[in-house]
């Protein structure tokens, strides 16, 4: 699965601290999920979509044989 979180924030102008904060998790964890290192939870994934206002499907995506 991958995601353009890092888009996002750009678009948006937010730092990784920033969006972690905004949804409750570390940095770090935002860096593993936009290095495509991390899977983010159904939960984690609705709150990052709530935060670009944008639909679950917009931010995260499968690739081809996921």
């Amino acid at each position: 699965m991958k995601n353009n979180i890092k888009v996002e924030r750009a678009i948006k102008n937010m730092t990784q601290e920033e969006l972690a904060n905004k949804v409750s998790v570390s940095r770090q964890t935002i860096n593993a999920m936009e290095a495509n290192k991390y899977v983010p939870s159904t939960v984690l994934a609705l709150k990052i979509a709530k935060v670009f206002s944008k639909s679950v499907e917009e931010i995260f995506f499968l690739e081809k044989g996921d």
